[in-house]
């Protein structure tokens, strides 16, 4: 399977080295605007194929995604001085038009998986984009909440000593400050997380769960602080994504799709939980919350859905 990815930034470059080490893609393409470091990063990142899996890794152009199979769009203009968040959304959302253009004039096909942020508004308008050239939305997901998610699974792991894997449990909504940690339907092996700690007599109090919220909720920052950005987390979860479609492996995780409703918010665009095979998105799972999970669920898509009308407002 070949896998197209647009940007050749932190985030492009590691996921295309994230995608080669995990064997998801048989070919990859990198493509930038600076093509120069698209060119070196393809270099770098083919020295280590003889360590890992056969791939082809190159810089091209959007012609060569004639036969991809799924397109990441790492790409994205940055906030400048003085300019406006609006304005960053404008730029970005003509970068995303270009991008989903020249892509649908050569692969109508494509599956197209959004990792700029902020990633639910970048993945509404990318919904709204792709319409005007048929490409259905169960063909364009958001990376969304499958890091957050990630990181609330290590956390609870490490606490739990239970290797992350074996931990069940889902961060939703948004992308950012607003995301909703679902401590009412965790599970470790099937085991309810209460019975769970129970029988291994596991101390599990108020000041364990805010010292495991803050670190998903603020892992962003202090990582940003101490290095510049976050790249390694989100690149493998990509490449996790790509794998799952490259197989159909059908499996659930928190992207960011649009939804019609979301706890009578409408045509909003956040994460919950979604089969993810082949084709794409394979549709959304009915999730029990208790009532302030439900109330943080709604603020939050309000919250996602009080931008994008900010947006599509300025747009007119």
């Amino acid at each position: 399977m070949k896998v197209g990815i647009i940007g050749s930034g932190m985030v492009g470059a590691t996921s295309a080295y994230a995608i080669m080490m995990r064997k998801a893609a048989s070919d990859i393409v990198l493509i930038d605007a600076n093509e120069r470091r698209a060119i070196a990063e393809a270099q770098d990142i083919m020295h280590a194929v003889p360590f890992a899996a056969a791939t082809d890794i190159y810089a091209g152009s959007f012609s060569d995604l004639k036969d991809a199979k799924v397109v990441v769009i790492a790409a994205g203009a940055h906030q400048k001085p003085g300019e406006t968040r609006l304005m960053l959304m404008e730029k970005n959302a003509a970068i995303m038009r270009e991008i989903i253009s020249n892509t649908a004039n050569v692969n109508p096909n494509a599956i197209f998986l959004v990792a700029t942020n902020p990633v639910d508004i970048i993945t509404h308008i990318c919904v709204d984009i792709a319409k005007d050239f048929g490409i259905p939305p169960s063909r364009i997901i958001g990376s969304g909440t499958t890091l957050d998610t990630a990181r609330f699974r290590t956390l609870l792991g490490t606490h739990t000593g239970v290797d992350p894997q074996h931990v069940h449990a889902y961060v939703l909504g948004e992308h950012g400050d607003s995301e909703v940690l679902c401590w009412s339907n965790i599970d470790i092996g099937g085991v309810p997380l209460e019975d769970f700690i129970a029988h291994r007599n596991i101390e599990f109090n108020e000041e364990v769960k805010n010292r495991i919220d803050d670190g998903v909720r603020n892992a962003a920052y202090k990582i940003i602080e101490g290095k510049g950005s976050t790249y390694y987390g989100v690149a493998g979860a990509i490449a996790k994504l790509i794998e799952i479609i490259n197989r159909d492996n059908r499996a659930v995780l928190t992207i960011s799709a649009l939804m019609e409703d979301v706890e009578g918010i409408k045509n909003v665009t956040l994460s919950l939980p979604h089969i993810i095979g082949g084709d794409g998105d394979l549709g959304v799972l009915p999730i029990r919350l208790n009532i302030k999970e439900k109330m943080l669920l709604r603020k939050s898509a309000e919250i996602i859905k009080s931008k994008i009308d900010e947006f599509e407002k300025n747009e007119k």
